[in-house]
């Protein structure tokens, strides 16, 4: 299997069989993700060496804008894109490769995780696993620790408090808090679009 062809199938939401092609591709291509996480994580970067080694990871040229405090882990990076003048702080995680976009302009907190795979509920099928994308919206602001699940989209200007666990999708221009998070109200700003 081609990376491709791996991105095609989780694009459009295939499960992943545990045991088959695409599970093993996905295993090897791990470990190309991790080598670089690795060498991200090692001692100190400029930031101009963290966004080489992040358009090594995603395999996409990454924004001069872009700005990441490491550590940072990923699984898989190939599925992974920034938007301009992202931020990332300390110790996030992004399981991405059931597809992780994080819109322009993007805060995301310290200790963040962001999922995009779920495994199959039956016990004999555990290993499967079932991707779903992840939207960040632009303009969004992730607070400290926060948790967002597969298939959610947090939309723009929307800002999730710290410690929420993001189940379902956050209206554009709203805070959400909580666990699980909930609207606490508007943000009181529209954001602008572009």
């Amino acid at each position: 299997m081609e990376l491709q062809e791996f991105l095609d199938h989780v694009n459009r939401g295939a499960t992943v069989e545990g045991g088959s092609p695409a599970h093993e591709f996905m295993h090897h291509a791990a470990q190309d993700a991790l080598r670089v996480v690795a060498e991200l994580n090692t001692g100190y970067r400029t930031p101009g060496e963290v966004r080489a080694l992040l358009s090594r990871l995603t395999g996409r040229t990454v924004d001069e804008s872009v700005a990441l405090f490491p550590p940072f882990y990923s699984e898989f990076g190939k599925n992974l894109t920034l938007g301009a003048g992202v931020f990332i702080n300390m110790g996030c995680r992004f399981q991405d490769t059931g597809g992780i976009t994080v819109g322009d302009g993007a805060l995301i907190g310290h200790g963040t995780t962001v999922t995009t795979l779920n495994h199959g509920m039956d016990p004999a099928r555990r290993a499967d696993m079932t991707p779903a994308p992840v939207v960040i919206g632009r303009r969004a602001w992730l607070g400290a620790s926060v948790t967002v699940v597969p298939g959610v989209t947090i939309g723009d200007g929307a800002v999730v408090g710290a410690g929420a666990v993001v189940t379902r999708d956050v209206p554009a221009d709203t805070v959400v808090a909580g666990v699980p998070a909930r609207v606490v109200r508007a943000t009181g700003f529209t954001t602008v679009p572009g």
